[in-house]
């Protein structure tokens, strides 16, 4: 069972969460063997003050 998680900052369609969710289960079937019907798919969606890179929140970016 491929157990995959992403970590994703929040502003995406759910068509493009669904494409995505999509694509990866097909490349995990593709270079694993398992079925598709075994792959799960975590995404886990943060808030853009709640991530930050180079101490710079991403809420602040403009």
């Amino acid at each position: 069972m491929p157990l995959v998680h992403i970590e994703l900052v929040a502003g995406r369609s759910q068509e493009q969460l669904k494409q995505l969710v999509q694509d990866v289960t097909a490349a995990v079937v593709k270079n694993t063997g398992a079925p598709a019907e075994h792959v799960h798919i975590i995404l886990n969606e943060m808030a853009k003050d709640r991530y930050a890179v180079g101490g710079v929140l991403k809420s602040d970016e403009q």
